[in-house]
C-alpha cells in the first residue's frame, strides 16, 4: 500500500525470512559461519537457538544461499513426528522414494543414498527447525542418524534449530549421548540498540527507500524500548508506522507513530513491562 508512496521497490519489512534482507550483527553472522563450520567440515551436529523471532530461520536460509550445489539439504518444519516419521520424512525431502516398510528398511534406503552421494562428491544436511517440540525419543532418534559414517567422514550433517526449551531438553539425562555429538551449539541473542538502528537501515537499503523515510532518534529508542532488539517485533512495529506515516502523508517517523504501531499491534503493554522488569 505505501511503497510508491515511499519509493521502495519491495517491502522493507515483511514478516518472510528472506535471506536477500539478512543484517549479519555480530551474533547472527557467528551463527551463520558456524553452521557454514559444521556443513563444510562435516562435523556432524550443530544446535541454534534463540528466542521467538530472533532471526534463527533466516540465518538457515542465509546458509542455504551460501551452500554449493554439491549439497544436497532436507528441511523438517512440522517436529510433532515420531522417530520413523522424521526419517521418512528427511528421506522424502532429499527426494528420495520412501520404500513401505519398517523403519529399518527406511534407515537403511537412507544410509544407501547417503553413501551414493559422499561417492560422488556430495555432502548432505538434514535442518530441523522448531526442534524444541521433538520428544526425547525422536531426538534420540536423530542422534541415531549421526552414527550413520564412513571411517572418517559424517554422511549427514544435523542442524537443529529451535527456542530456548530445546537447550533444556537437551540437558535431559536420556539425552546425553545426543548432547556429547553437538559439535557447534549457539544462542541467538536479540539486537543492540546500535545493532537495530542499523538494522532498520540496512532493511530500508535493501528495499531502496532508505533515503525516503526517515526515523526520528526518538522513534528508533521508542522501537527498541517496544522490541528488545527483537526483529520480528522490530519488522512488525516499523511496518506499522510507516504505514501510519502514509495515512498522515509525511516520510518522517516520530515517536507517536510508533506508539500507535504498538497500540494497534497490542503489544505496549506487554513490552513495556518486559522493559520495566530489565531495569
Amino acid at each position: 500500500m505505501y511503497l510508491s508512496f515511499y519509493g521502495f521497490q519491495e517491502k522493507p519489512f515483511s514478516m518472510t525470512p528472506d535471506p536477500h534482507f539478512f543484517y549479519p550483527s555480530r551474533r547472527h553472522e557467528e551463527a551463520l559461519f558456524s553452521l557454514l563450520y559444521t556443513v563444510r567440515e562435516r562435523k556432524g551436529f550443530a544446535v541454534v537457538t534463540g528466542e521467538i523471532g530472533s532471526g534463527k530461520t533466516t540465518v538457515c536460509r542465509a546458509l542455504l544461499e551460501r551452500l554449493d550445489s554439491q549439497t544436497r539439504t532436507a528441511i523438517i518444519t512440522n517436529t510433532y513426528l515420531t522417530g520413523k516419521q522424521l526419517i521418512a520424512l528427511a528421506l522424502e525431502d532429499f527426494g528420495v522414494p520412501v520404500p513401505k516398510g519398517s523403519k529399518v528398511d527406511i534407515l537403511k534406503r537412507l544410509n544407501e543414498f547417503l553413501i551414493e552421494e559422499l561417492a560422488a562428491g556430495g555432502n548432505c544436511v538434514l535442518i530441523i527447525d522448531e526442534a524444541q517440540n521433538l520428544s526425547p525419543t525422536a531426538l534420540e532418534e536423530v542422534r541415531m542418524l549421526s552414527n550413520l559414517e564412513t571411517e572418517k567422514e559424517k554422511l549427514i550433517q544435523i542442524i537443529l534449530l529451535g527456542q530456548p526449551e530445546l537447550r533444556d531438553k537437551l540437558e535431559l539425562p536420556a539425552l546425553a549421548q545426543l548432547r556429547q555429538r553437538v559439535n557447534v551449539s549457539y544462542h541467538v541473542d536479540p539486537l543492540s540498540r546500535a545493532e537495530m538502528e542499523e538494522y532498520i537501515r540496512h532493511r530500508l537499503r535493501v528495499a531502496g527507500g532508505d533515503t525516503a523515510v526517515t526515523f526520528t532518534d526518538e522513534a528508533l529508542q521508542a522501537i527498541y524500548e517496544f522490541s528488545g532488539g527483537v526483529p520480528r517485533v522490530v519488522n512488525m512495529l516499523c511496518d506499522r508506522a510507516l504505514l501510519v506515516g502514509y495515512v498522515a502523508e509525511t516520510r518522517t517517523i516520530d515517536r507517536e507513530f510508533v506508539l500507535d504501531a504498538a497500540k494497534e499491534l497490542g503489544i505496549e503493554q506487554d513490552n513495556r513491562r518486559s522493559q520495566e522488569s530489565r531495569c
